[in-house]
């Protein structure tokens, strides 16, 4: 069974982060989630981003606010994908730099990068990478993409 790693900087990200997890839960696919904070905690950024590949993770979902140098960190250790989720903190300006800081990742580092706040397509993208392997997950999403459709037909059905 797959299992995604859902990081994130601070508690804090955690109401924005919990649409990935939530996300993931309802396709049954085994969540860890862990605060890794890339300014407070590095040797646990390192340990995790070195080893994730070695704990049965297939896919890494970072999420981050203000300098939002987490997802780029992980990625740059692990041989994992991993998708970055820009939050709007605090400190933030207006969440910008932290979809900046994790869209602008130098050639040979790649994040992939969904919108600010976006945790629920982080989740939907990581089960997208894991059904590519999984027919029982590949299946759940079609039949999700399928249920987006009906809910949009409905909707234009009832204007």
């Amino acid at each position: 069974m797959s299992k995604v790693g859902v990081i994130m900087g601070s508690k804090s990200d955690l109401p924005v982060m919990q649409d990935a997890i939530d996300i993931l839960k309802g396709f049954d696919i085994e969540v860890e989630v862990d605060i890794v904070s890339a300014h407070r905690t590095p040797e646990k950024l390192f340990d995790y981003g070195k080893h994730a590949h070695t704990r049965g993770f297939s896919v890494v979902i970072a999420g981050a606010g203000g300098a939002a140098h987490l997802p780029g960190m992980i990625a740059s250790l692990s041989p994992l994908p991993v998708i970055g989720v820009p939050v709007k903190s605090s400190n933030s300006i207006d969440g910008w730099d932290s979809v900046l800081s994790i869209l602008q990742m130098p050639g040979g580092v790649p994040v992939a990068t969904v919108a600010l706040n976006g945790a629920k397509n982080a989740g939907i993208l990581a089960a997208q990478i894991i059904g590519s392997s999984d027919k029982c997950v590949l299946d759940k999403i079609i039949a999700y993409k399928e249920g987006l459709k009906i809910k949009v037909n409905e909707s234009a059905k009832n204007l």
